[in-house]
């Protein structure tokens, strides 16, 4: 288990402040109600020239590596 710098708490796997700062930037973003027109150009990119670069991204984050630093573990 790593220790966080922030707050001195221990968090390993699963880290408690990430899903805290996920979960409320998650929360603002749908207030914003700006969903709609974040789908609308993620549609976009993928007809456009990044659309490989983009399915390269979820290819390496389907395979449990997003940072392409070798085979992910697994259990």
């Amino acid at each position: 288990m790593e220790k966080s710098k922030a707050d001195g708490k221990i968090e390993g796997e699963g880290s408690y402040s990430a899903t805290a700062d996920y979960n409320k930037r998650m929360a603002d973003f749908l207030k914003k109600g700006n969903v709609d027109e974040a789908a609308r150009e993620a549609m976009q990119a993928l007809d456009s020239e990044e659309a490989g670069m983009l399915k390269d991204a979820e290819a390496k984050g389907k395979a449990g590596d997003p940072k392409g630093q070798g085979k992910a573990k697994t259990r």
